[in-house]
């Protein structure tokens, strides 16, 4: 029978296989090899092959399945990327992601900042020995490569996926269709009918799921949004500042602007107080997000609270399911997320 733990040596003293045995042999790790002998999910079929060549040559006989060892007792750090500069927002995540490892008695590996957004460490992650298992925030690489990684049976989740998640991959989100369609029902109630749109990077499929939020909610009031009124860029306030303006200048203007992000509207706000306008009496603003930001904005900031630190708690739970081969019900989670009026919205002028 094969031994999940090694007594002496890579075989024990009554010849029966161990584990590490078999890590020592296919150069696989532990993890890999447990969910291989005990029929879990994400492991490719050449792998499964390797395992079954390995243990019929150390001539043990087909193991039982037995259940998998508690997280606890994976001792190699959880490697974490976020390539991002670790601002309120993705500092929220991380910080959320550590804690909650902690309390899984599990430390963490981070890969972090603008200057590791082009390196190929997702494809390095199966070949590495100092972390097993990962959390990839917001990842910029191509789907092939998440794929790939999945292909191998490396167990990890995606935080806040940019793109669309192949299926049968876990990943963990917020709500964005729902947010963007509270937030800007919000404003229709408020009797706005001509909003200004600025998304995300059109590649970004958060993009997608906000501005089908946002037509939704003005197709129950009976508006077709006008393309002129919909501009896209990086989340960050200069984009509010250009784009802003862009939209301020237009003939009637926009009464509101929906914009990506909490910084992209402290942006707009920027751009309507040079164009003389008072917010929200000429002009109401919303953002996404609810980062420290919104509240620190002359007036406060209209936004819709992502769950950032629940998230990571998320994440995290979702990781230690693969770590102890429990099937995941729901691959794809997308919390809950909430709208929070605050003084930046207000009738639209001629309404109040």
């Amino acid at each position: 029978m094969l031994k999940q733990e090694s007594v002496s040596g890579p075989v024990t003293e009554t010849g029966r296989v161990t584990v590490r045995a078999i890590a020592a042999e296919t150069g696989l790790s532990i993890a890999t090899i447990s969910r291989v002998l005990n029929g879990g999910g994400n492991v490719a079929a050449e792998t499964r092959e390797r395992v079954r060549q390995v243990v019929e040559r150390l001539g043990d006989r087909a193991p039982e399945p037995r259940r998998r060892p508690p997280a606890r007792a994976i001792r190699k750090p959880v490697f974490v990327r976020c390539p991002y500069l670790l601002t309120d927002y993705f500092g929220h995540i991380v910080t959320s992601i550590a804690e909650t490892l902690a309390q899984h008695g599990q430390s963490m590996l981070l890969d972090a900042g603008d200057a590791v957004v082009g390196s190929a460490v997702v494809r390095e992650l199966p070949r590495r020995r100092d972390a097993y298992g990962a959390l990839l925030i917001l990842p910029p690489e191509p789907t092939a490569d998440l794929e790939a990684l999945a292909e191998r049976g490396y167990p990890f989740v995606v935080v806040d996926p940019r793109t669309a998640v192949p299926r049968g991959m876990v990943s963990v989100s917020a709500a964005h269709f729902s947010g963007a369609w509270s937030v800007t029902r919000h404003l229709t109630e408020l009797g706005h009918r001509r909003i200004g749109v600025i998304t995300g990077p059109p590649s970004w499929h958060t993009r997608d799921d906000r501005v089908g939020g946002h037509l939704a909610a003005l197709s129950e009031v009976g508006v077709l949004v006008s393309p002129e009124l919909m501009r896209h860029g990086e989340p960050a306030t200069k984009t509010g500042v250009w784009a802003g303006g862009e939209l301020l200048d237009l003939r009637p203007r926009p009464s509101a602007i929906v914009c990506f992000n909490d910084k992209v509207a402290v942006g707009v706000m920027e751009a309507a107080a040079a164009r003389g306008l008072r917010v929200p009496a000429d002009l109401s603003v919303v953002g996404f997000d609810d980062i420290d930001v919104s509240r620190a904005t002359t007036p406060r900031l209209t936004t819709v609270r992502q769950p950032l630190q629940e998230m990571g708690r998320t994440a995290v739970t979702m990781l230690m399911r693969q770590f102890n081969g429990h099937a995941h019900e729901a691959l794809s989670m997308a919390l809950e997320t909430r709208l929070v009026v605050r003084e930046s919205t207000g009738p639209a002028p001629g309404t109040g």
